[in-house]
Formats: C-alpha cells, sequence, structure tokens
C-alpha cells in the first residue's frame, strides 16, 4: 500500500508538472523512494528477505522524510538545458540504478552489523546484494553514458570533469571493483560487503553532497 501511495505521488507530480517528475532534489527523492521499494519487492520474489523489510521501510522514510521537510521544491518549469528527452533517459536510468545499489547497501550494512554471528543469514545478504549489483551496475553504465551524450548536445563536450560527472564515475568505478573482486579474486563475506557500501556512499555524495554543496554545471540539480 505503501509503494502504491508512493508511486501515485509520483505520477501526480509529473502531471502537475507536465514532464517526468525528477528535474531537481525533491523529485528525484520521491522517485527514488519508489525505486528503493520496488527494488526491494522484485528481490522479495526471488530471496526470503521479508524479516529485511524494517530497514528497507527504514531507509525510504528518511528519504521521503527528507524530501517533504528539506528538500521540497513547488512545482515550476525546467531551465532551458533540462527541457530534453535526455532528461527521462538519463536521470530515469540512474533512479533506477540507484534502488537497487540502495537496498543493495541496506543488506551489506546487515552483513556487517551482524560481525558473522549468523553465516547463514550473512551468505544471504551476500547474494541479495551481490544480485542487485549485478542488476544495476549496467544501468548505472547506460546512465553515465546517456549523460556524456547529453552533456555534448548541452555544452558541446562528452566529458569535463564535472563535479557531478566526476563522482558518477568514482561510483562506476567502486561498483566495477566490487564486481571483479567478487568474480576474479573471490572476494566474499565482510570484504565485499565493505565495498558495496562504499559505493554507495559515493554515489550517495553524488547525489547529496555534490548537489548542496559543490558547484558545477549541474548545480542547478540542487535544492
Amino acid at each position: 500500500m505503501g509503494f502504491l501511495l508512493n508511486v501515485m505521488a509520483v505520477v501526480a507530480r509529473g502531471l502537475a508538472a507536465d514532464r517526468a517528475p525528477w528535474g531537481n532534489m525533491y523529485e528525484f527523492a520521491i522517485v527514488g523512494a519508489a525505486a528503493i521499494t520496488g527494488a526491494y519487492l522484485a528481490g522479495l520474489r526471488r530471496y526470503p528477505i521479508e524479516r529485511l523489510g524494517i530497514w528497507v521501510v527504514g531507509v525510504v522514510l528518511v528519504a521521503l522524510g527528507c524530501a517533504v521537510t528539506i528538500l521540497y521544491t513547488p512545482v515550476d518549469a525546467l531551465i532551458p538545458v533540462l527541457k530534453s528527452y535526455w532528461l527521462a533517459i538519463h536521470v530515469g536510468a540512474a533512479i533506477i540504478a540507484g534502488g537497487a545499489f540502495t537496498v543493495a547497501a541496506v543488506m551489506s550494512v546487515v552483513q556487517l552489523v551482524g560481525r558473522g554471528r549468523n553465516g547463514e543469514r550473512d551468505a544471504l545478504m551476500e547474494r541479495v546484494s551481490y544480485g542487485l549489483i549485478v542488476f544495476a551496475f549496467p544501468i548505472w553504465t547506460f546512465a553515465v553514458i546517456a549523460g556524456a551524450v547529453w552533456a555534448e548536445a548541452a555544452w558541446g563536450r562528452y566529458w569535463g570533469w564535472d563535479p557531478k560527472e566526476t563522482w558518477a564515475f568514482i561510483t562506476w568505478v567502486f561498483y566495477a571493483a566490487y564486481l571483479h573482486a567478487q568474480s576474479t579474486a573471490g572476494w566474499r563475506g565482510r570484504r565485499a560487503a565493505w565495498f558495496s557500501v562504499l559505493g554507495y556512499l559515493a554515489f550517495l555524495f553524488n547525489f547529496v553532497g555534490v548537489n548542496m554543496w559543490v558547484g558545477g554545471l549541474h548545480s542547478y540539480a540542487g535544492v
């Protein structure tokens, strides 16, 4: 029910704005909350993670709470550079990947907090986290590439090491390293979980830190 209400709020925002409802941090947060819940529900169909829903719900409530108390922005027209079909493609892909990355990070945090006391649960957390990152990583890769294509159309260059671009790439590197370490070096357990968490912290800083505290060509994406 909560997921449906969240989706309805997103749809209502989109109808009110007459565009894809992710043109600022408030909209990204409410859509991201729906993506997090959707990723958890998708994982629930494959893995027995019912008891871990409270952790995911907590993250979603924090995201929505911050959205309505700190990030809220009234419906307004987009600035010219955002009036592009790439907004739906690039940011939409980032939101989907972000939802999966968030649930993967939650699973990794649960694994780390457990300190190896429940080996069966830890193994389940690792499988869920790995599966979600395997799903999300190609989507994040596409989002980065789509952003570069959009940047060329908007600013005349594909890549300029703008802070948002840089941290998107850092996030990509962390998750690429995680997948590489899992598949070739056989990293398991707490080391793999830490890589998952570090990748998510990079993603989170890209959304919050860069938008709110760092200048650049993407500064319009702030509150």
